[in-house]
């Protein structure tokens, strides 16, 4: 016999956030590693909230949980309560006065080194209740469930609650060591020089379908998938590769040069928008919003212009 709703133990925001995490991580272990406790204790938590609800949310097996039908129906629920809750948790951040506390950013390790972190002394000396977490992971962090607080990206987000705003263009120019673009002089034919590029699984963004298109005859020495690794392999004396203009001078490179005519047989050299990101919510609490202005003033087009190699 079923229990009446009174007599059911009423369900908290951490049973919605453990049921979210599972539905999400489909194992226990993934699940808790996101929620910061063991797995037996989502484990313990989950039966309790099955036992509150009368109804089973997940089918255990070897592989891990899957949502029941019953889940499945509960999940865009869920998924409401978490956003209800990021938006009282942000309003209440935005009562804030003083400017201090955590600041997560997540962009791409190049990105972090050469433009995020020559602001960072600056922005400590002014503010130095700041804590700053760079965050330079590949993969690309949820601003909408808060994993992080700004995000500087190179593809305009087009879903959630965000603020987008459009710092400027970057541009990708060919480079080289300081001893390699010596000894190449001015580059007759892409050929001419050995190169550093991508590998198959990112053989379709910007950069490397530029050298598909217009270098011919680049044939890469060395390919790799992480641009920090092309530009250490540049920097330790090897190659010729595209690189963009702020990573340029900072892992001690420069533009290397191209013939007249070899340069007009080739469009513009490629370009990335770059984009600072945060939660709507987010913009004005003062801890997030120096930086964001901080980057804005920085990195946006008021910032003088480099001339075209």
């Amino acid at each position: 016999m079923q229990r009446t709703s009174a007599a059911r133990r009423a369900l908290q925001w951490d049973d919605v956030r453990l049921f979210l995490a599972l539905c999400r991580a489909r194992t226990v272990g993934s699940a808790a590693a996101t929620l910061g406790i063991d797995a037996s204790t989502v484990s313990r938590r989950l039966a309790a909230i099955e036992e509150a609800m009368d109804a089973s949310l997940f089918d255990r097996g070897r592989d891990g949980v899957a949502p029941t039908r019953a889940a499945e129906d509960l999940l865009p629920i869920a998924e409401e309560i978490e956003q209800a809750m990021m938006r009282f948790t942000s309003a209440a951040e935005g009562i804030e006065r003083e400017v201090a506390g955590p600041v997560r950013v997540t962009c791409p390790a190049d990105v972090a080194e050469a433009v995020v972190v020559p602001f960072l002394r600056e922005l400590l000396e002014r503010h130095p209740g700041l804590r700053i977490t760079l965050d330079p992971g590949e993969a690309l962090l949820d601003l909408t469930r808060r994993e992080a607080d700004l995000a500087l990206r190179t593809a305009r987000p087009t879903r959630g609650d965000l603020l987008v705003t459009r710092l400027r263009s970057v541009r990708w120019v060919a480079a080289a060591s300081p001893e390699v673009a010596r000894e190449l002089g001015t580059l007759r034919a892409w050929s001419d020089a050995p190169w550093v590029g991508w590998g198959e699984r990112l053989s379709t963004i910007g950069p490397a379908r530029w050298l598909e298109t217009f270098a011919r005859g680049a044939e890469p020495v060395v390919r790799s998938d992480s641009l920090r690794v092309q530009l250490s392999v540049l920097s330790s004396g090897v190659g010729v590769g595209l690189v963009p203009e702020p990573s340029v001078a900072h892992y001690g490179l420069v533009p290397v040069k191209i013939g007249a005519s070899l340069r007009e047989s080739a469009a513009e050299w490629p370009s990335d928008e770059l984009f600072l990101v945060a939660h709507r919510a987010l913009r004005d609490v003062p801890r997030v919003r120096v930086l964001w202005d901080l980057l804005v003033e920085r990195l946006g087009e008021r910032a003088p212009t480099r001339k075209k190699t």
